[in-house]
């Protein structure tokens, strides 16, 4: 393909800014995946559906926001910030509360859904720092699991918005 049919995009991406020409049909996810190497960002339906290929993606004017990257241009994200399940780990590698919540409490079987799962509950208690167990299940709906009943995906977020909560206190306590 020659480069005409290209268009350059710049999308930073969990922290690093990357400058690409990709074809104007690509997907998202295949340029996270295929071209940047974000392969925590999985492939599931490609219609989107499933929910798997989540991830959080705003503009300087927009916070981030979860997005179903199978349902975005590459082109589309020009000018984004993105994260994705990787870039949620903290710099010396430490999990995110979600990450360690889903961990610790068994929030996944076969583990395919489990990226955008943790990256819609990162957006959700972003919006609501607590809550109910039904208000979780409203914020997970667009995410398919095939292999759990939820129940530990579920408390594994709430257990999540409950040390997000901790951490808050006292990072106020200590700033005070």
């Amino acid at each position: 393909m020659s480069s005409s049919n290209r268009s350059r995009v710049t999308i930073d991406v969990d922290g690093t800014r990357y400058v690409d020409d990709v074809e104007p049909r690509t997907l998202l996810v295949h340029h996270l995946r295929e071209h940047l190497g974000k392969i925590g960002t999985v492939v599931g339906c490609d219609t989107s559906n499933c929910g798997a290929c989540t991830v959080l993606m705003g503009s300087p004017d927009q916070p981030q926001q979860s997005v179903k990257s199978c349902s975005v241009l590459a082109v589309q994200a020009d000018g984004a910030s993105v994260t994705t399940v990787e870039g949620l780990a903290g710099p010396n590698g430490e999990l995110h509360a979600v990450q360690q919540a889903f961990h610790e409490l068994h929030a996944l079987q076969c583990g395919f859904c489990t990226p955008g799962m943790i990256m819609s509950a990162v957006d959700l208690l972003r919006d609501n720092p607590d809550p109910t167990e039904e208000e979780v299940r409203e914020g997970l709906s667009g995410n398919l699991c095939r292999c759990t009943g939820y129940q530990n995906i579920v408390r594994a977020v709430r257990s999540a918005a409950a040390a997000l909560r901790a951490q808050a206190e006292v990072l106020a306590e200590v700033t005070a």
